[in-house]
């Protein structure tokens, strides 16, 4: 019997993630049917996209209030298509705001529900962990700390690594990587990573162009990568060097590529996301930036109880690369810790061996250990 497995997906990374599942469960269920709400990835996956994932894709507290009454009406469609079709498994991948209400409701029908990447309980919103255990039947953890936090509340849980992890190498190729890009002679070459989404590129992109210059002045012979998500934020990009005066950088603005620029920079400013682990997987030292909205900043910051809100910090347990975030996130904060790191030898030294230690603990086969997970619920076995 052909099974059908429903799934989504919100934001690039997430896409990322399902699309790797989807393809570790084709070995074991080659006829498998994946249906839901997805991106590229996953529909060049096979995935049945009946939206796009870009229409859940918005972050903080006021950009989501903009497009709640899309987002609200295109999960109501989705609950109502996914209760009449009754598929054998939904797994909700990230997007935990939209998938645990859904997830909840397809619970209390019957509907085996997995969620794949833990919410960020232990960072905040920890309270909420009552409520994933109504929702889910099974948690995919990526991270090694997390599954003690469910195992206490009696939730289903599995580590299954981070794919990040086992796609980058252990060893980074800083001069191929270079010579790939044609930037082999760039000294030294920054990478600068303003996020994926246009809230972010909007509140961010002109404090990353002024870092660049301040930059620039101190180091006359650097150069700039900046990998940009889509033609969207790459317009947002251009915008914020034209509104700076900052037309005759050495900056090469690039679509995606995201790991060709970490994997050749000396040193990386990246806005606080998944980018900041994309980066310390390659062992690069960073900068980690955030603006948000003022009232979305306000919210965070009484909901939040972790010093960190880079995942190299959380996962490391410390401030091992500096983080500024809202009105500190200056051009001159940032420059000034950028060129802390290109100049100090022994900081990048201790930086690289953290960082080598947590990829090393975070590789573990992802896609297939997450799929071991659910081919039970499935009736199968690994």
């Amino acid at each position: 019997m052909v099974k059908r497995i429903a799934m989504v997906a919100g934001e690039a990374s997430g896409d990322l993630l399902a699309a790797h599942l989807i393809a570790a469960l084709r070995r074991h269920l080659p006829d498998a049917q994946f249906v839901g709400i997805g991106g590229p990835k996953m529909q060049a996956a096979g995935f049945d996209a009946w939206w796009p994932a870009e229409k859940l894709a918005v972050r903080g507290y006021a950009e989501v209030l903009r497009h709640y009454r899309e987002i609200t009406g295109i999960r109501r469609q989705l609950l109502a298509r996914l209760v009449d079709e009754r598929p054998d498994v939904f797994i909700g991948v990230d997007a935990p705001d939209f998938n645990l209400w859904l997830e909840q409701r397809l619970k209390e029908r019957g509907i085996t529900t997995i969620h794949y990447v833990s919410p960020s309980i232990w960072a905040w919103r920890g309270g909420r962990i009552g409520k994933i255990g109504r929702a889910v039947n099974h948690m995919l953890a990526l991270f090694p700390f997390e599954p003690a936090l469910y195992r206490e509340q009696g939730i289903p849980v599995s580590y299954v690594g981070h794919p990040l992890a086992d796609m980058i190498p252990l060893e980074r190729d800083q001069q191929g990587a270079r010579e790939r890009i044609e930037m082999g002679t760039a000294s030294p070459l920054f990478a600068l990573l303003p996020g994926s989404r246009q809230s972010e590129l909007q509140y961010m992109a002109e404090a990353f162009v002024q870092t660049a210059s301040r930059l620039h002045q101190r180091f006359p012979g650097s150069a700039f990568l900046v990998p940009l998500a889509s033609r969207e934020t790459r317009a947002l990009f251009e915008a914020a060097i034209w509104k700076c005066g900052a037309q005759e950088l050495p900056l090469k603005l690039m679509f995606g590529h995201a790991q060709d620029a970490l994997a050749a920079c000396d040193a990386a400013l990246v806005a606080s996301g998944t980018a900041t682990l994309e980066a310390a997987l390659f062992g690069v030292p960073m900068v980690i930036a955030y603006r948000m909205s003022p009232w979305s900043y306000q919210l965070m910051r009484r909901m939040h109880y972790q010093p960190w809100i880079g995942l190299p910090n959380i996962l490391a347990g410390r401030f091992v690369v500096p983080e500024f975030i809202q009105d500190d996130a200056s051009p001159e904060n940032l420059a000034q810790a950028m060129a802390n790191l290109v100049t100090d030898g022994g900081t990048r030294g201790r930086i690289a061996e953290i960082f080598g230690s947590l990829h090393r603990r975070l590789r573990q086969g992802t896609a297939e250990k997450a799929a071991a997970a659910i081919l039970p619920y499935l009736g199968e076995s690994a």
